[in-house]
């Protein structure tokens, strides 16, 4: 399965875990959980861990783009966990699609970026 949700403190940390490439029905499975917790808690904290991530498809590019767009005010942390330099690169180019404060941390340092995202 190339991507799977994981949620912590009853919902209000979501953890987006990805691997391989990233299609339109990953979104249709993984956004309704959020979008209700969102629902639930208002802003959400995250962290998106990359295993072995090789990007998306077309289509759940534009998948993501609306997804952003829609929830731009409703992401409190972002923690984006990778192992390639693209993938850091990745933290600066969210920024001007929301308003969450975003940090990448190396796949070495996954509790660290989850613990970072829970934080206050």
């Amino acid at each position: 399965m190339p991507a799977r949700i994981e949620l912590l403190q009853e919902g209000k940390t979501i953890i987006v875990h990805v691997r391989g490439k990233l299609t339109v029905d990953d979104y249709l499975q993984f956004t309704p959980p959020i979008e209700a917790a969102i629902q639930q808690h208002g802003k959400l904290r995250m962290a998106v861990v990359m295993t072995d991530f090789h990007g998306w498809e077309v289509a759940a590019l534009w998948e993501d783009v609306k997804f952003d767009l829609k929830h731009f005010r409703d992401i409190e942390r972002l923690a984006v966990v990778g192992d390639r330099a693209w993938e850091r690169g990745m933290a600066a180019f969210c920024k001007p699609f929301t308003t969450a404060a975003i940090r990448y941390f190396d796949v070495g340092d996954e509790a660290k970026a989850i613990a970072w995202a829970q934080e206050s």
